[in-house]
């Protein structure tokens, strides 16, 4: 063959080429562009190795050596990159095969394994062990040869997987392992049947055609074999994460993003770093894509946040380019139904408040009133989530709902007296021109409510539409063909009335990605009760992509025994939640004084010094502390920035925020400092633990969901400080 060639990368190969010295990552961006022009230059000294059908090795540096596996014609996979004398030292050790199950290609190189698993059990030979043990036993010795090659297990894999002892051993073969591997081992350690295995895990990434072993061309083009396209860049995959999951998604994942028409609403929930935000980004992809060619927005995208929108709209112009994104409105839900009440609005220009002005404006009026039965609190809760969430409209209907969930319970007598104070407070802000965003989301419900029935209505009589526009001044068109929401768990009741009826009822109409884990602003639903069925059309996501194994388990244990919604009636737990990372534990240290916490801020981030400042976050309970923060960062002579509504104030600093602010985000090394008691939780919380028990509960649990979020942004590594007593959500 002589003429260029088609260069790809498997998935998995960039773990053991990152760990390269940084001149041998250079040679391989100027090796690619090499190879494509000319694999049989002189000088990459291109050859197939001795025994191996498939494999060939070329020249990328003088001490190191290209694996790239030929599958057919032009087309090569980058496999490796090894020291040259390993390639030729361990070429009977080096094994690829065409998963009979999956049919991918999968490639492994069983040195690099029996390394990584020796120097873990190094690692624990180390510690010291408090008393003698038993010699440990294999995790998988209950499993025969052929239950696990049926589930897809690689078979060169089979006599590792017999001496794993450990779950550390196994989190570090699964680590590198194909993903099909990789996610059967998992299954099974925690407790899956072999028939659940094969179920869940096998049956939907299993080839849907017969497989042949030695058909390379073919393999190379199904889903299982995972690698980057033909004009990708490596420098860009090895240097942007969000490359890995532009090219790389998981099967799993795939298999929801690209799924056939959903018959309704479907879902995805995962915790943190699972790639839900991922597959959501895909979901739309592949929606617009099946959508006739035009101009017009026909798909959704919504989330809770406007930092959050505008970064979902980023990542979507990276992974589908602007003809895609042009097809999609991205916009957070608060902002959405804010343009849907002002188009309606005929010139009532009101000005917005968020709830921090809208408790202020409870507690002014209670004062006028010398009102003390009720807290600003309580009131703006139970007309935000209860009168407005449920769109209650008269105090008759008021009398008459549930308010499960919702705290103390509260008499006829107490319901007529809360309403004719909610009566006043709505007064009071008509009187100042304002409304709270509860209020605009439940005015865009009823807007869009009124504009679905008139909307069913035209249909119903088959009248014209110019007939319907002319009349009632609205289009008979649905406002989209597809709504894709991100970050579900925080929208409201009325948020979701609203979105119900934006669109019709039908095959792909909702998309829903989120975590109940990470509800940090209290608006607790259930799906089915306003209208949207997910039932049998549920996912779950397990495997984080983003956070170390060590960080998981610390924020794990930050959320201590309670119980979690699954957004819907059923409950929600993460079982089964695991990293394919392995770092540091988390570092935890306490001080004094915050003063000399703020030190310790300091002292930590100029010993960072080998990252760039933007990498790095400082994440705390107060928004006084935010300023604080950033002015001895800024003493210290270290650049820093607080993140505002919009995100990061300025990109090249360490960023600063509150819990809140980091929603969405994530940063290689954190401080989340402050998590002293009293400050997380908020010390405010202790005077319902007897006057309102359910209510304490509710606000205890949701401080553990934001310290959750907070302790989860960090990728690589993360401390946890305090002054004075350490907070009781700490392990």
């Amino acid at each position: 063959m002589q003429g260029g060639a088609t260069l790809r990368l498997l998935d998995k190969a960039d773990k053991e080429i990152l760990k390269l010295p940084r001149e041998v990552k250079g040679a391989i961006y100027e090796f690619q562009h090499r190879f494509r022009k000319d694999p049989h230059s002189p000088a990459l000294h291109f050859k197939q190795l001795k025994g191996h059908a498939q494999l060939y090795s070329a020249r990328v540096h003088k001490d190191y050596r290209a694996l790239l596996l030929h599958a057919g014609g032009s087309e090569y996979i980058l496999v490796a990159v090894k020291d040259r004398k390993d390639v030729y030292e361990n070429l009977d050790r080096i094994k690829y095969q065409i998963n009979p199950v999956s049919g991918g290609i999968e490639f492994i190189d069983l040195v690099s394994f029996e390394e990584n698993i020796e120097a873990t059990r190094s690692d624990k030979a180390a510690e010291p062990a408090p008393v003698p043990v038993a010699p440990p036993s294999s995790l998988f010795t209950a499993f025969t040869r052929e239950q696990l090659l049926d589930l897809g297990v690689s078979e060169a894999l089979l006599g590792l997987i017999w001496k794993i002892n450990t779950e550390e051993e196994l989190l570090v073969l699964t680590d590198h392992a194909p993903q099909l591997t990789g996610d059967v081992l998992l299954a099974l350690h925690d407790g899956r049947s072999v028939e659940e295995v094969l179920d869940q895990i096998t049956t939907p990434v299993a080839a849907e055609d017969e497989v042949d072993t030695t058909d390379y061309a073919t393999a190379l083009a199904r889903p299982a074999t995972q690698v980057t396209t033909e004009d990708t860049d490596l420098r860009e995959v090895l240097e942007d994460d969000f490359w890995r999951w532009k090219i790389f998604l998981h099967p799993t994942q795939l298999k929801i993003a690209e799924h056939r028409p959903y018959s309704g609403p479907a879902r995805v929930t995962g915790g943190p770093g699972t790639g839900k935000t991922i597959v959501a980004l895909h979901r739309v992809r592949h929606l617009v894509e099946r959508l006739r060619s035009g101009e017009s927005k026909d798909v959704l995208l919504t989330t809770f946040n406007k930092n959050l929108a505008a970064d979902l709209r980023r990542r979507l112009l990276d992974l589908a380019g602007p003809d895609v994104a042009k097809r999609v409105e991205i916009v957070n839900i608060d902002k959405l139904a804010t343009q849907i009440v002002a188009q309606a609005a005929d010139g009532d220009r009101r000005r917005w408040i968020d709830d921090a002005r809208a408790v202020q404006e409870w507690q002014a009026m209670l004062d006028e009133l010398d009102e003390r039965r009720w807290d600003a609190e309580f009131l703006h809760a139970e007309w935000s989530h209860v009168i407005l969430g449920m769109a209650i409209a008269t105090r008759a209907d008021y009398f008459r709902a549930r308010r499960a969930g919702r705290g103390r319970n509260i008499s006829r007598a107490d319901r007529a007296a809360i309403w004719q104070l909610v009566e006043r407070y709505v007064k009071r802000l008509d009187t100042m021109g304002v409304w709270t965003y509860r209020q605009v989301a439940e005015r865009a419900a009823r807007l869009e409510l009124d504009r679905k029935l008139k909307r069913e209505a035209f249909e119903a009589a088959q009248v014209s539409s110019e007939k319907l526009h002319r009349e009632s001044g609205i289009s008979h068109h649905p406002r989209y063909k597809h709504i894709v929401v991100d970050e579900a768990q925080d929208l409201s009741a009325a948020h979701w009335k609203m979105l119900r009826a934006m669109i019709p009822e039908g095959p792909d109409d909702l998309f829903i990605a989120g975590d109940s884990h990470q509800r940090i602003y209290g608006n607790q639903v259930s799906l089915g009760s306003l209208g949207i069925n997910i039932r049998g059309r549920s996912h779950k996501l397990t495997l984080s992509y983003r956070t170390t194994r060590e960080i998981l388990r610390a924020a794990q244990g930050v959320l201590g025994d309670g119980e979690w919604d699954d957004l819907d009636d059923g409950r929600d737990d993460l079982t089964g939640y695991r990293s394919v990372l392995h770092g540091a534990r988390p570092a935890l240290q306490g001080y004094a004084t915050w003063d000399a916490e703020l030190d310790g801020i300091v002292e930590q981030i100029r010993e960072w010094d080998d990252i760039a400042p933007a990498a790095i976050a400082v994440c705390v309970p107060e928004r006084h502390m935010v300023a604080e923060v950033e002015n001895r960062l800024g003493r210290a002579r270290i650049m820093a920035a607080s993140i505002g509504p919009d995100g990061p104030k300025v990109h090249e600093a360490v960023h600063v925020g509150t819990m809140h602010r980091f929603k969405g985000l994530e940063y290689q090394r954190m401080i989340i400092a402050g998590v002293s008691e009293g400050l997380v939780p908020a010390a405010r919380i202790e005077q319902y633990a007897d006057s309102d028990p359910l209510r304490y509960r509710r606000e205890e649990k949701q401080a553990r969901s934001l310290l959750f979020v907070a302790v989860t942004r960090a990728r690589d590594t993360v401390r946890i400080t305090w002054h004075g007593e350490p907070s009781r959500f700490l392990p």
